[in-house]
This record gives structure tokens, C-alpha cells and sequence, in this order.
């Protein structure tokens, strides 16, 4: 399968959007949201797909527990099909995901027409390889890459960084040297929120499948979206945003330490399982990845916990905001209500500077530090 991680699974989050990425499996739950129907009223709702086809998939999303069969009301012997609760949770997957996909560079994408297969099969690539992850710190040439990705051959890192440019989730940068950088874009940012959802439909209906979260993927979440954010002009200070938990590898706490000024994330680091010292050293907010799921998804900042003033509570809530700008993610489980932000921030060239970087030194415009 594609989007193949390290371990040769899937990363967290990717299954749901694989799922959806095929065209019939979407139409099959879109429908069926409107009641159960029986096989030849969901054959004319999905466009009339052969009958061995529309068997096929149903059958595959049946195994998944995404759909079930049940006697029908009005019809003896004859059985309808009807979404589960897991059905339910993937429509808001799919309703996340139809709003990033319609902000695409070229122009809207829809699940419907399968036009977006490619670019959720490059951002499923980009995500599972860590190319996402490794980018989101900081541009990178091929050369870098290949060096802080050895799970994977020069050329196959080639391939998906050609997929990835050809989908608009990675451009050119300016050349600092030898090689040509290659920068994540504003969208590919924006598409966390979708993989957000996911994880969080993962851990709660898919549990036995989901990938685990691990201390990559946190990282390389908060490094993507953190740079979209945009604050109150007087929003200013420092604080850790930590997640806690059984992150895998004996790692039981993970995330980001992050210097706001002037409504601006200027200088993020990641890692902080690797530093000693007290668990929180300073404001921070802090939860298990349920928690942040639900923080972020739903806006129950409460979720958290927090200390050090309001800064950190004020970051959570931009997340939020920032990731459902222009969307209404229809979680059945929680019935999440739209959540339209102001425009956010540009998104940053370079992220990985050390968060003790002078302050003065920052540039408000690509959130990075010139130390």
C-alpha cells in the first residue's frame, strides 16, 4: 500500500484518508448517511457501479465494521445497508477533507470525482515517509533528506518528492547553496486538520487497525500547523505544548517548546523527550493525544491542562481556530460545529531554529529565527 512508514505500516491517521481516497468507498458512506438502503438503491445512489463491484467494496468496508447489514423495514427476507458509528466518524473525516481538497492550488478537488486520489496518495506518502515531518522544520534539498531519512533509497525519496511537488504540498525554496531546498506549502500545512480527524476517528473506532501516535508524528504535527496561526498582535511569550502518554519506543512525553511574538510563533523546537529537567519548566498546556484530538477537533480546549498564564490556552485555541478555518467538520460522535477564523499567518520557511533564539531576530512575515 501506499504511504508505506518505516516500519512497512501505515502512520497514524493515514488509514481513514486511504479509505476515502477511493471514490466508490466514499460514495458508499455518503449515501448511506441519508438512511440504510438496500443494494439497488445504493447501486443508483453511488452512480450505478457493476454489482460485483459495489458488492466488493461493501463487503471491504463491512470488514472494517464501517457498514453493516440489517433486515430491512419494510421488505421480509430482503436486508439493507446502514452506516455504523464508525461509518458515522468517517463522514466527519471526509467532510475535513473536502474542505482542505477544496482549497488546492490548482484549484477545488473532490472525493466525489476521484480527482483527489493523487494528492491524498502524495500526502499520505509525504506523511508516512517523514518527508512532511523533516520539511516542516525547515527546507530541505534531496541530498538533506537522504540523510535524515535513511528508511528509505534516494530514488524512492525522489519519486514521492516529485509526487508531493506535483500535488502543490512542496515547492522550490531559494538555494542556499548546492542543491535545490524544497519548503512545505501553506495547504500541505493546512491539510493537518483532515489528518487530525482522522487519528482522532482512529483511536476511537479503529483501534484495533489505527497506527499508535508516536513522538514523529506529534512533532511533526505541531511543526506543521504552528506556523498558520495568528494571535492577538499583543500575544507574546514562550510556552510547551506537550503531549503525554505511551508514545511508543519508551517515550511517554513529546511536543514542541514555542516563542510567540507580536501574535507570531518565531521559533519552535521539538524533542523535548530528549531534555532533562522538570516536566513542564514553564506555561505550558498539556494532555494525552485523546485529549489534544478533542481539543483541536471539537474546541473543548478544557480538555488540557494548563499553567503559566494565558498564552498557552490562547495557542490551543488558535490551533483550533487556524486548522477549521472556512470548515464544518460534522463529527457524528461529537457534532462539531463550524468554526470560520480569521486569515492566518503565512507559513513559515524555517522552523527548526532553537527556541532561545534573540527575539529580535525574528521575522514576523515566515515565522523563523536568523539565529
Amino acid at each position: 500500500m501506499d504511504a508505506i512508514g518505516e516500519e512497512g505500516t501505515l502512520r497514524a491517521g493515514a488509514r481513514p484518508l486511504v479509505l476515502l481516497a477511493t471514490t466508490l468507498n466514499y460514495l458508499i458512506i455518503k449515501a448511506l448517511a441519508a438512511g440504510p438502503m438496500r443494494l439497488a438503491e445504493l447501486r443508483r445512489a453511488t452512480g450505478l457501479p457493476a454489482q460485483t463491484t459495489l458488492r466488493g467494496h461493501l463487503s471491504s468496508l463491512g470488514a472494517l465494521g464501517v457498514v453493516a447489514k440489517r433486515p430491512a423495514s419494510e421488505m421480509p427476507y430482503a436486508v439493507e445497508n446502514e452506516l455504523t458509528s464508525v461509518g458515522r466518524d468517517l463522514l466527519g473525516v471526509a467532510v475535513a477533507l473536502e474542505a482542505w481538497l477544496a482549497g488546492a492550488p490548482d484549484g477545488p478537488l473532490s472525493l466525489e470525482t476521484g480527482s483527489a486520489r493523487g494528492v491524498i496518495k502524495a500526502f499520505v506518502g509525504g506523511w508516512g515517509s517523514t518527508i512532511l515531518g523533516a520539511l516542516a522544520r525547515r527546507p530541505m534539498s534531496l541530498t538533506e533528506l537522504d540523510s535524515v531519512i535513511p528508511t528509505l533509497s534516494y530514488p524512492a525519496l525522489e519519486r514521492r518528492l516529485s509526487s508531493m511537488r506535483m500535488a502543490g504540498l512542496v515547492e522550490a525554496a531559494p538555494s542556499r547553496g548546492s542543491g535545490t531546498p524544497y519548503a512545505v506549502t501553506e495547504w500541505a500545512r493546512q491539510g493537518v486538520m483532515p489528518l487530525a480527524v482522522a487519528c482522532h476517528c482512529e483511536q476511537l473506532q479503529m483501534r484495533a487497525l489505527a497506527a499508535p501516535l508516536t513522538q514523529v508524528d506529534i512533532e511533526a504535527g505541531f511543526m506543521l500547523s504552528l506556523p498558520l496561526v495568528g494571535l492577538p498582535r499583543e500575544a507574546a511569550g514562550r510556552c510547551f505544548l506537550t503531549v503525554e502518554g505511551d508514545l511508543g519506543s519508551g517515550c511517554e512525553r513529546t511536543g514542541v517548546e514555542v516563542i510567540v511574538e507580536g501574535g507570531q510563533a518565531v521559533a519552535c523546537t521539538a524533542e523535548l523527550a530528549t531534555r532533562p529537567g522538570p516536566a513542564e519548566p514553564g506555561p505550558y498546556a498539556t494532555g494525552s493525544p485523546a485529549r489534544w484530538l478533542g481539543a483541536l477537533r471539537d474546541a473543548r480546549v478544557e480538555l488540557l491542562s494548563y499553567a503559566g498564564g494565558k498564552l498557552p490556552m490562547q495557542l490551543v485555541r488558535g490551533l483550533h481556530e487556524t486548522l477549521l478555518a472556512g470548515q464544518c467538520v460534522e463529527a457524528a460522535a461529537g457534532g462539531a460545529q463550524a468554526v470560520t477564523a480569521d486569515a492566518a499567518a503565512p507559513a513559515a520557511a524555517n522552523f527548526d531554529q532553537p527556541a532561545a533564539a534573540s527575539s529580535a531576530a525574528a521575522s514576523p512575515r515566515n515565522g523563523t529565527s536568523s539565529s
